[in-house]
């Protein structure tokens, strides 16, 4: 019976160079041992494994199929093995090889991504899985251990989640360069009136919050156009209408060619971002890394306040 074991790591590795290198004299040159010792390990192989790798012609070895298949499943192993020593590297400097990420669709589109493009050139072995979801469905991921951190919107409450408030943005007023209210420093609630807004469709119209700053201010608009978060400013660039939004995911889905133009908007209407996890991961040092670069990242953001656990 074929008997694989740690002891066999050394004589697996023979047999690969002997496959590479076609001849035992050319093996026995490249791994520094004699021509009898590479034809003693694969003889000793051969009675492990109960299987003949080679044809012994005229002092030619002449590889049997079960030995291509035996080098292809080296080859396999030898990926795992590095794929584990990268691993080990991340543990090492992370306390993790893995993470899954749930975030919200407002930090989804730049910010978030930009994180785990960071935490990559740290370790580019290093596996992670970014979903987008809804503040409420991205704390029921981490609750349920299907993600191990999540970007939220504030607030949130779980009893059995740690949650760091990150930074407080203000809203802007985006609208088309071509836009009337474009020659404006500031725009405010009352200039919204009869025109037409671009709104979020999630989760809920009945609570946007701009619809309802608008009502309470019994501001009439022209009409409104919902769309899915992703497409708001897209709609915006195209004349559709113009919004109020969080100014991260504006800044990361616009370019300078999009011809959208940002004002400060009064009165203020402020979105809070935060990350959350469970109690087993307070000491993974990933955190540390994902919070050094936040603050990093959201200094290239205009008009984000960081929470003091930011730093």
């Amino acid at each position: 019976m074929a008997d694989v074991n740690i002891h066999s790591l050394k004589a697996l590795a023979i047999f690969k160079t002997l496959f590479e290198a076609g001849s035992a004299s050319q093996a026995a040159r490249i791994l520094g041992i004699t021509q009898s010792g590479v034809s003693r390990s694969l003889a000793q192989l051969e009675e492990n494994l109960g299987i003949q790798l080679f044809l012994r012609e005229k002092n030619r070895l002449v590889a049997m199929p079960e030995a291509r298949e035996l080098y292809e499943e080296i080859l396999r192993l030898m990926g795992n093995i590095e794929e584990l020593r990268h691993s080990v590297l991340a543990l090492k400097e992370f306390g993790t090889s893995r993470l899954r990420i749930a975030a919200v669709p407002g930090l989804s589109f730049g910010f978030v991504p930009r994180l785990v493009a960071a935490l990559l050139e740290e370790n580019r072995r290093f596996s992670v899985s970014l979903d987008m979801m809804s503040s409420h469905e991205v704390q029921l991921a981490v609750e349920s251990s299907h993600a191990d951190i999540g970007f939220v919107t504030l607030p949130i409450t779980s009893r059995v989640l740690r949650v760091e408030p990150w930074f407080t943005s203000k809203a802007l007023c985006l609208m088309p360069q071509s836009h009337p209210l474009a020659t404006q420093e500031r725009i405010d609630v009352q200039d919204l009136g009869d025109q037409h807004l671009v709104i979020s469709n999630q989760p809920s119209i009945s609570t946007n919050p701009l619809l309802e700053l608008v009502a309470r201010h019994r501001v009439q608009i022209a009409g409104k156009t919902e769309a899915n978060i992703g497409t708001i400013t897209a709609l915006v660039a195209n004349n559709v209408g113009i919004t109020v939004m969080n100014p991260i995911t504006a800044q990361d889905q616009l370019a300078p060619r999009d011809g959208v133009e940002m004002r400060p908007f009064s009165p203020a209407m402020e979105f809070s971002f935060g990350l959350t996890y469970r109690d087993d991961w307070k000491q993974a040092r990933v955190l540390d890394f994902l919070r050094e670069r936040g603050r990093s990242l959201l200094a290239t953001y205009p008009g984000t306040m960081l929470d003091e656990s930011l730093g």
